[in-house]
């Protein structure tokens, strides 16, 4: 994620940013066709100016007030809705201060992932252009059964439709299930980019001409997937599992397999992207050979090995930051060699869809 700077004091903004404390709490919106963030400007009526773009007005997202969306929609745009909150068909109910609560910080995870999904310039139909299989979100409520249980909503990806459980906003729950699952990390922003990787598994690869190679790396798609799913949850993954899978979950089923692998490269990408806007660079013990400075761009990395060779000293010090703290490690998860090529061909795949988007626009 990139550091911003405040247009008017020149002082950092970030990109959950809604005011400039460097300048006298101005309003603060970001532009998606720049990517940047602004310190605004009244121009009167509920509308905003950028003093690097004249002649333009703004306004915020119409669901700012539900979802805290500091993204801007041009004045003229006869959509009121920022390009994240766009593709939301259902939303929690925001009537109740838990529920307003659970929206506000999903929608933080959204527009982290959308962010993503921009500056990789990649292709999101919604089903506006596709209705069977563009992209669209539900985020579900827990259904209260008669005997006065609960029944948990379910996040998962179906044809472009990615649910979400609108309760894994709440710490608590969400903490609690990764206890139960036995996993290493579990975040909303974690889950928007797992279950984009399906999504993106069917516009990118399902249909295209690199499948026979995604296969081979990640296995055949059209195996069982129940049937996988449920050896593995009474099973569990094999005891070799991190010799060629990011995590166990991945070694349950090639589909999850593909999921899990998109997540790690957007993680380790946008942390790099994070630590370059920081100016960071990472050189312990220089016989060790654990130096790293990101002195390109990961979102246009030529390989994932550049990546790695990057990614790996920073995450160690990232983990070692965590246990200074007190907590447990941010990223435990080994990079071998298959994991490696997989990630590759990811990055090469979301390379090959933005030369296709760049030509279409040429």
């Amino acid at each position: 994620m990139r550091l911003y700077r405040c247009n008017v004091s020149g002082l950092p903004l970030y990109f959950d940013n809604h005011f400039s404390v460097g300048a006298a709490n101005a309003p603060v919106g970001f532009v998606a066709d720049t990517l940047t963030l602004h310190t605004l400007s009244p121009s009167g009526n509920g509308l905003w100016t950028i003093p690097s773009r004249p002649g333009e007005t703004w306004r915020f997202c119409a669901n700012a007030a539900i979802d805290g969306s500091n993204w801007l929609v041009r004045s003229d745009d006869t959509n009121l809705l920022a390009i994240p909150a766009r593709y939301n068909r259902l939303i929690p109910n925001t009537d109740t201060a838990e529920g307003l609560e659970r929206f506000h910080r999903i929608g933080a995870a959204q527009r982290h992932l959308f962010y993503s999904i921009l500056r990789f310039d990649l292709p999101c139909p919604g089903r506006e252009v596709d209705p069977e299989g563009g992209l669209v979100f539900d985020f579900l409520e827990d259904a209260v059964e008669g005997s006065g249980g609960v029944s948990p909503a379910m996040t998962g990806h179906q044809d472009g439709l990615i649910t979400l459980r609108a309760a894994e906003a709440d710490d608590a729950i969400r903490e609690a299930v990764r206890v139960s699952m036995g996993e290493p990390y579990r975040t909303l922003l974690g889950h928007f980019r797992h279950e984009i990787g399906h999504f993106y598994f069917q516009q990118l690869v399902r249909y295209g001409p690199v499948l026979d190679e995604a296969r081979a790396l990640f296995g055949d798609e059209r195996v069982d997937y129940q049937a996988a799913l449920q050896r593995y949850y009474s099973d569990g993954p094999p005891v070799d599992w991190q010799d060629g899978f990011i995590s166990p979950y991945a070694a349950s089923h090639p589909s999850e397999d593909f999921a899990e692998c998109w997540a790690h490269l957007f993680h380790i990408v946008d942390t790099l992207e994070t630590t370059r806007s920081f100016g960071l660079s990472i050189d312990p013990f220089r016989h060790l050979d654990l130096q790293a400075e990101v002195d390109f761009d990961p979102y246009r990395a030529e390989s994932a090995q550049q990546l790695v060779d990057a990614w790996v000293p920073i995450s160690l010090a990232l983990n070692s930051f965590q246990r200074s703290m007190g907590e447990r490690d941010i990223y435990p998860f080994v990079l071998s060699p298959p994991v490696v090529a997989k990630l590759d061909f990811i990055n090469r795949l979301i390379a090959a869809a933005r030369r296709d988007r760049s030509s279409q626009r040429a």
